[in-house]
């Protein structure tokens, strides 16, 4: 028979403790081996019963779950640690990720679905809630993309080319305007594009707005 594995959960909302708690009992492979109702209290149980596995809270009154994180990924590389949250912020998120979490799940799954998380994580998976996949790609695609046109490496003629497509012109008329041919302007935008890590004319036009 396959050991159980020993889950902690940490979490400052006590219903959400005991919901969680009755959804752990639901299944046979997990063994719940303590509740915290907050950073300090978890952190001491974690190296008290050194858990397979920790359910964690993004945000508790005494301190943040990526403190906890950061306080414990080191001391018990074996743990998988998954946080468990009602925040679906992109910027959460990829901190959670980089912070060396093993999943990411919100707290509004369905509890067969939790469950089915959780055995993901337990096998070693990196586990997400689905709906998120979206946006860690787009977080992740942002973190490449440059800050400023001038860290874009943007030839000057590049630069004059995403003004105009910024001012919503086509290539046709771009072509006009600066006195070269529509083909070498498409030229220019897909290379614009690549040292953008920009997909579209559309996000090309948005992202020279906004830098």
């Amino acid at each position: 028979m396959t050991a159980r594995r020993r889950l902690l959960i940490i979490d400052d909302h006590p219903l959400f403790r005991k919901g969680a708690a009755q959804i752990i009992a639901m299944a046979r492979e997990f063994e719940l081996v303590g509740e915290a109702s907050g950073g300090v209290e978890g952190m001491e149980l974690a190296r008290r019963y050194k858990p397979d596995m920790m359910l964690l809270d993004l945000n508790m009154k005494d301190m943040s779950g990526l403190e906890v994180l950061a306080a414990l990924r080191d001391v018990l590389p074996d743990t998988r640690i998954v946080m468990l949250t009602v925040s679906d912020e992109a910027d959460d998120l990829v901190a959670a990720l980089r912070a060396g979490a093993d999943g990411y799940l919100l707290k509004e799954m369905e509890p067969e679905e939790l469950l089915a998380k959780l055995r993901e994580a337990a096998a070693g998976q990196f586990t997400l809630t689905p709906r998120l996949t979206h946006l860690l790609a787009r977080s992740l695609r942002e973190d490449n993309r440059p800050r400023r046109p001038d860290e874009a490496g943007l030839t000057e003629q590049e630069l004059r080319i995403l003004a105009l497509i910024a001012d919503a012109k086509s290539n046709k008329l771009i072509a006009r305007e600066l006195g070269i041919a529509e083909g070498t302007v498409k030229v220019h935008v897909k290379h614009l594009l690549k040292k953008l890590n920009l997909r579209s004319r559309v996000e090309a036009a948005v992202w020279a707005v906004k830098k």
